[in-house]
């Protein structure tokens, strides 16, 4: 058996001090003992189990090896990475465990916490991974069950699995959806309202029009998210190539990709100014962020093809002073992936945006990649953002993010932390899989682009909508969770949701879920509205056409097939 060994790249801490912030920047190395493993991963969890909107960010490197006795339990902002090239390089006898003690059985706030890259032999034969958004379960092997819903069977809202074996079954149980990609699992058991399947050995047969699933033997288009590895005693990124058709794990032979060594990275670091982040970029560096918060009082501008922007640890970037966070050009292949993009204060045109305004190159061949990127209006404090991500170039490949305007958490309401647009395309050929976007002012999705795809997509409209006027546009009550403008010739979704909880106003009717043109190369395919325990209701699924909600009992109102 390998040893035990870790190590932990770039740890930060925020600490306050009489209304001061401090910092502290920790690096560590563990040898082939690590006597303490074990009392480190119970420090920080006993941190950041209910630490929702705290600024600590953690992330635990696993050099490849076996480590025994293991029961790592992630809080927020904590992810756990094997640094092997392939997920049996680290085996964990033990557990990897996400539950929901700390808020009373429910799983709902599980948020911004990841596991990637590792083998786990769970110590009772199943693994336990109750999770919300934002809690990316990647390129595991599970040599056993996987359960995703908390001790007990509360409430769960995830969640994301891609690239994973999972030897066991898989159930889902109190999970009200759940996403799953390019995997192979030994079984999957029930399902609550939506959970969904591309390219994934085992998954059960699709069955929206009586139950939950919504499955596709491929996935069109997929690229793995890039990752840290060891190769010897070097770090290297390893950069996955883009598959068409991907049905199972690109592991163990890894399906193609680049290792980068590290020498190619500016390796951002807690104190990083956004003037040193662009000169390394202008050098032809690509960026590796550790955990950390980034203050910035200007825009990252990612102008290279094929430059690589991973975060560690759940690593955050603030925008200062209302300026954007992030633009990329249009060029080829950029990866994003790994990040936390939250709003500041003073409003921000756009955090994130892909191509410039009018972009038109064709990136089919390689195209850039948005994977784990996730985005946050309040919630730390007050945020403001119009729009949240824009797409402008073409052939943007969006893997899994959650765009969230928060209904929770300090800087909360109507106007304190407006945001209008969760996620605008413009861009042609884009596809989305795995999407998540929650509770904006107007449109959370506002797709313009030709040939837009999206399967699997995750919505809540705004909590906090003070009444139906505040909402009325265009003679329609209700912004549509999910939009295609009118301008529109082809566009294709399967298995959407959208929720609404009106707690402001529960008398307010949503008049529908989806808007859409009605053309024949406009197609979406299983579609649901749910009302949360009557908090609201909906008039129709998509555009005029859907049974309406009623009652307080959550039941779904679908749509299999439109038009």
């Amino acid at each position: 058996m390998g040893g035990r060994r870790a190590h932990r790249l770039g740890r930060r801490r925020h600490r306050s001090d009489r209304g001061r912030r401090r910092s502290r920047s920790e690096r560590h190395r563990r040898g082939p003992s690590t006597p303490n493993l074990q009392q480190r991963f119970d420090q920080v969890f006993a941190q950041q189990e209910s630490n929702q909107f705290g600024s600590g960010r953690y992330q635990f490197l696993l050099k490849p090896g076996t480590y025994n006795n293991i029961n790592a339990q992630l809080g927020f902002y904590t992810s756990v990475s094997g640094l092997g090239l392939n997920p049996d390089d680290v085996q964990i006898n033990g557990d990897l465990t996400v539950d929901a003690g700390w808020f009373n059985g429910n799983a709902t706030q599980n948020f911004w916490r990841s596991a990637e890259n590792l083998a786990i032999n769970p110590v009772n034969g199943t693994d336990r991974w109750a999770v919300a958004q934002a809690a990316p379960f990647r390129r595991i092997h599970v040599k056993g069950g996987l359960n995703l819903a908390p001790n007990g069977y509360g409430w769960a809202s995830g969640g994301y699995i891609a690239d994973s074996k999972i030897d066991g079954t898989v159930g889902p149980y109190s999970q009200q959806q759940w996403y799953t990609r390019d995997s192979s699992v030994g079984g999957w058991t029930n399902g609550v309202w939506n959970m969904t399947f591309t390219g994934v050995q085992g998954a059960p047969a699709s069955s929206f029009e009586t139950g939950p699933y919504t499955t596709f033997d491929t996935t069109p288009i997929s690229r793995e998210k890039p990752f840290l590895y060891l190769d010897g005693n070097q770090y290297k990124v390893f950069v996955p190539a883009k598959r068409t058709n991907a049905r199972g794990v690109s592991w163990p032979a890894n399906a193609g990709g680049t290792s980068l060594p590290l020498d190619r990275f500016y390796v951002v670091k807690p104190g990083a100014t956004a003037a040193t982040i662009n000169a390394a970029l202008d050098q032809g560096l690509n960026l590796l962020f550790t955990p950390g918060v980034y203050h910035l009082d200007r825009t990252i501008e990612v102008d290279r093809a094929n430059t690589v922007v991973l975060g560690l640890g759940l690593a955050t970037i603030i925008p200062d002073n209302g300026v954007d966070a992030m633009h990329v050009a249009d060029v080829d292949g950029v990866r994003l992936a790994g990040f936390l993009i939250d709003a500041g204060p003073v409003n921000s045109n756009t955090l994130l945006r892909i191509g410039e305004p009018g972009s038109a190159a064709d990136h089919a061949a390689n195209p850039t990649t948005m994977q784990d990127v996730f985005i946050r209006i309040g919630g730390a404090g007050p945020g403001r953002a119009t729009d949240s991500v824009v797409v402008n170039s073409d052939d943007v490949l969006i893997d899994h993010t959650w765009i969230w305007r928060a209904d929770h958490g300090e800087g909360v309401g109507w106007e304190t932390n407006r945001a209008d647009y969760g996620l605008r395309v413009n861009g042609d050929d884009v596809l989305t899989t795995g999407l998540f976007v929650e509770h904006f002012n107007k449109y959370d999705v506002l797709w313009s682009g030709e040939r837009g795809r999206t399967i699997f997509f995750q919505n809540e409209k705004a909590y906090d909508a003070p009444n139906e006027a505040a909402i009325t546009h265009d003679g329609i009550v209700g912004y549509a969770a999910y939009k295609v403008a009118d301008s529109v010739n082809v566009h294709e979704a399967w298995a959407l949701g959208s929720y609404c909880n009106y707690t402001s106003d529960d008398t307010i009717v949503q008049h529908h879920g989806f808007q859409v043109p009605v053309k024949p190369g406009v197609k979406m395919r299983n579609l649901q509205v749910i009302s949360l325990g009557g908090k609201g209701q909906y008039r129709h699924v998509i555009n005029d056409t859907g049974a309406p909600t009623s009652g307080t009992n959550t039941v779904p109102s679908k749509v299999t097939q439109f038009p």
